[in-house]
C-alpha cells in the first residue's frame, strides 16, 4: 500500500512540474512581448492587411518582322489616403503642381464616406492618368505632402499611323463586364474591345500580383505581411507576332488614303493574313487612353464614313465577275461544261422575250477564253445548267449542289480570322429563295436566279472572302483558315499557333484552265493595269453593279507557279475593275514580291495615290 502511495505522489510531482515549465514558458514569452521585442507592439497597433495590386505589363505586338505595332506607355493615378492627409498642407501650392484647380481638389478627396464603397484609412482614387511631365514634378514634392501616392500603371502607344482596324484598342471596364468578369477585372482595370486586343484579351492581360501590406490603425504602412511571403508576382502578358507585313501594310493604307474600300493579301501556303486594309482608317494613337479620347472617339463614331467599320472583314458586296472562275471551276466538276465548251455569244444572252447584256464580243471557244475576255453570256449558260442539273422544273436539287460547292470555298458562313466582327455574307440555298418569292415548293425558276452567274445577284462576299477564293485557285484547291497570329512570345517560351486546313470538292485537273484564263487576263485581257514585269500574275477583275458609280473588284495571286501572295482589292464606287482595283492590286504584288516599284512604274504609283484615274 505504502509502495502504491509513493508512486502516486511522483506522477503528481512530475505533472506539477511539467506545467510550471508551460507557466515560465508564457511568462517568459509574455516579458518578451512586453519589454524586449518592439516589432509585436507595433504589430498589435495594426489593424489591417491590405492587399495592393501589382498590375502586369500587358503583351507587346509584333507584325512578321518582329516590328513593332503596339507597345506600353506608363501613365500614373494619384491615391490619397485621407487620414493621413496634413490640414496644414499648402493645398494652393498642391494644386499648382498638378495642375488643377482648387475646386477640383476638393470634388476629389469630398467622396461619400458613408457608403461601404470607401475608407478613410484605405487609399483612393484623386486622379487619373497624369502625365509623367506633372508626375516629375509633384514626386519632388511627394514627401511634403503625406497621405499622397503614386501608382503606375500601362496604357498602350503605337510607333505607326497603321493597322487600327488590326489592333483594336482597349477601355477602362465598366461595371457591367466587372460583374461578368468573376474577379477578374476591377474598378480602373482596362481590357481590350475592339481586333487583336479583343480577340486576344486573356493573353494579353497577364495575370495581376498582389502585396499584402500591414497597416496601423491611421492606415499607415508598418512593413510587408509576413516579410511578403504571402505576395504573389505579376505575370506580364503574351507578345503577338503577327503574319502581317507592316511594309506591305503602310504601302497599302497609302494606296488607299482619301478611298473607301478594302484590301486582303494572304500567303497561300500558311493562311497568313499579310495586309488587311479598310478604309476610310483612323490613327490608332486618337484612342489611346489620355485626357484627349473622349472627343477623338465622339468625332469618329460621327463620322458619315465610318472609320469604325472593319470593311475587310463585315461589309458584303456582290462580288462581280471575280465569282466566274469559282462558277467554271464547279461546272467542270460536275461535268457540265469541258474545258473546251463551246457558247455562242452574241453580245447578250437571250431568254425568251428576256435579254442579260454582254460586253465580251464574239462567240467563247472554251473556258479560258471565257474567263480572259470575261463573257457573261458564258456563265449565264453556265450557271442555268447547274441549277437546272436535274431537270427545269427541280431547281431546288441544282441550286443545293450549288451552295455545298459554294461553302466548301467558305462563302456564306465565317472563315474563322482572329479578329471579332467577321460577316458570313450570303450564300443563298432553297430556303432563302422560297422565303424570297413565297414558294414553298421551289416553284421559281433558275432564270429567277440567272444574275448570281456573273456575281450580281444575291451571292454577297466579303473582302476576306474574295482574298480566299484567290488562294484557294492559286493552291489548287485548297486553303488554311485565314489568321493574323502566328506565335506568342512570353518568358516560358515561344507558342506557335496551328491552323486548320480545309479542302474544296474540286479536282486538281479542273484548276489549270482556269488559272491559265486568269493569266490571260492579266497578259492580253481585261487586267492588264496588274501586270507586272518579270512576274507571272494571275488574276480577275469585277465590276459590281451600283445605283450611282459602280464597284471596282479584283483578286489575283502571284506567282503562278509556288504562289506567294494572293489578294482582293475592293473599292467602293470605284469604276471599272480593270481601272482602280487592278492597278492597286498590281502595286501590292510589286511592292511585296519585288521590295520596292520600279522606276518606270512611278507614274502608276503616283496616279494611284493622287487618285488620277484617267
Amino acid at each position: 500500500m505504502a509502495i502504491i502511495d509513493l508512486r502516486l505522489k511522483d506522477r503528481v510531482s512530475i505533472i506539477k512540474i511539467f506545467f510550471g515549465v508551460i507557466i515560465a514558458l508564457l511568462m517568459f514569452k509574455l516579458f518578451q512581448i512586453q519589454i524586449w521585442d518592439k516589432s509585436f507592439k507595433i504589430k498589435a497597433d495594426a489593424t489591417a492587411i491590405q492587399q495592393k495590386t501589382i498590375y502586369p505589363s500587358r503583351g507587346l505586338i509584333y507584325d512578321r518582322h518582329h516590328e513593332l505595332m503596339a507597345f506600353n506607355e506608363p501613365v500614373f493615378d494619384i491615391y490619397f489616403t485621407y487620414n493621413q492627409l496634413n490640414p496644414n498642407q499648402d493645398t494652393a501650392r498642391l494644386c499648382r503642381l498638378l495642375q488643377i484647380s482648387n475646386k477640383k481638389y476638393n470634388e476629389a478627396i469630398q467622396v461619400n464616406w458613408s457608403s461601404n464603397q470607401y475608407s478613410k484609412n484605405i487609399p483612393t482614387i484623386f486622379l487619373k492618368k497624369v502625365s509623367a511631365k506633372v508626375v516629375s514634378v509633384f514626386q519632388e514634392h511627394l514627401n511634403e505632402y503625406p497621405g499622397f501616392e503614386l501608382k503606375v500603371r500601362n496604357i498602350r502607344a503605337y510607333p505607326n499611323f497603321s493597322s487600327a482596324h488590326i489592333l483594336g484598342y482597349i477601355n477602362e471596364v465598366n461595371k457591367k463586364q466587372i460583374e461578368a468578369s468573376n474577379g477578374v477585372y476591377t474598378s480602373g482595370d482596362f481590357l481590350g474591345v475592339t481586333g487583336l486586343e479583343k480577340a486576344y484579351e486573356p493573353e494579353l492581360r497577364g495575370k495581376k500580383g498582389i502585396d499584402y501590406i500591414l497597416k496601423d490603425n491611421l492606415g499607415r504602412t508598418v512593413s510587408n505581411y509576413q516579410f511578403g511571403s504571402y505576395n504573389v508576382d505579376a505575370v506580364s502578358g503574351k507578345d503577338l507576332y503577327l503574319s502581317i507585313d507592316l511594309d506591305l501594310q503602310r504601302f497599302g493604307e497609302e494606296l488607299m488614303h482619301d478611298r473607301i474600300g478594302s484590301i486582303v493579301a494572304i500567303e497561300p501556303k500558311t493562311g497568313d493574313i499579310l495586309s488587311m486594309i479598310s478604309a476610310p482608317d483612323y490613327d490608332p494613337a486618337l484612342l489611346a487612353m489620355n485626357k484627349d479620347r473622349g472627343e477623338a472617339y465622339r468625332k469618329l463614331s460621327r463620322d458619315s464614313l465610318q472609320p469604325f467599320f472593319n470593311r475587310a472583314i463585315s461589309a458584303k458586296y456582290p462580288p462581280g465577275s471575280i465569282f466566274k472562275p469559282i462558277l467554271a471551276l464547279i461546272g467542270l466538276q460536275e461535268k457540265i461544261i469541258s474545258v473546251d465548251r463551246y457558247i455562242n455569244c452574241s453580245g447578250a444572252y437571250q431568254y425568251k422575250t428576256y435579254s442579260w447584256g454582254c460586253h465580251a464580243g464574239p462567240s467563247i471557244s472554251n473556258v479560258v477564253q471565257a474567263i480572259q475576255i470575261s463573257c457573261n453570256t458564258f456563265f449565264y449558260q453556265i450557271y442555268r445548267e447547274l441549277i437546272d442539273l436535274y431537270g427545269f422544273n427541280k431547281p431546288t436539287y441544282g441550286l443545293d449542289k450549288v451552295h455545298d460547292h459554294l461553302a466548301k470555298f467558305g462563302l456564306g458562313k465565317k472563315l474563322g480570322i482572329d479578329l471579332p466582327g467577321e460577316n458570313t455574307g450570303l450564300n443563298p440555298d432553297t430556303e432563302f429563295y422560297n422565303k424570297m418569292y413565297q414558294e414553298e415548293e421551289g416553284r421559281w425558276r433558275s432564270t429567277y436566279l440567272i444574275s448570281n452567274g456573273i456575281g450580281q445577284g444575291e451571292i454577297e462576299l466579303t473582302t476576306l472572302q474574295m482574298a480566299n477564293l484567290a488562294t484557294i485557285i492559286a493552291n489548287r484547291g485548297y486553303y488554311y483558315t485565314p489568321h493574323l497570329l502566328k506565335s506568342f512570345h512570353s518568358s516560358t517560351g515561344d507558342e506557335v499557333v496551328r491552323y486548320p486546313l480545309h479542302q474544296t470538292e474540286i479536282d486538281q485537273e479542273h484548276f489549270e484552265p482556269v488559272i491559265e484564263g486568269m493569266h490571260r487576263a492579266i497578259s492580253t485581257g481585261t487586267a492588264g493595269m496588274a501586270r507586272v514585269p518579270g512576274l507571272s500574275v494571275c488574276g480577275k477583275t469585277g465590276t459590281s453593279e451600283n445605283r450611282g458609280i459602280d464597284h471596282s473588284v479584283f483578286f489575283a495571286f502571284a506567282p503562278r507557279e509556288n504562289p506567294k501572295i494572293a489578294l482582293a482589292v475592293y473599292i467602293e464606287h470605284g469604276g471599272w475593275g480593270g481601272s482602280v482595283a487592278a492597278p492597286i492590286a498590281g502595286l501590292m504584288i510589286e511592292k511585296y514580291l519585288q521590295d520596292s516599284i520600279s522606276p518606270h512604274r512611278q507614274w502608276l504609283l503616283h496616279q494611284m495615290i493622287s487618285k488620277d484615274n484617267s
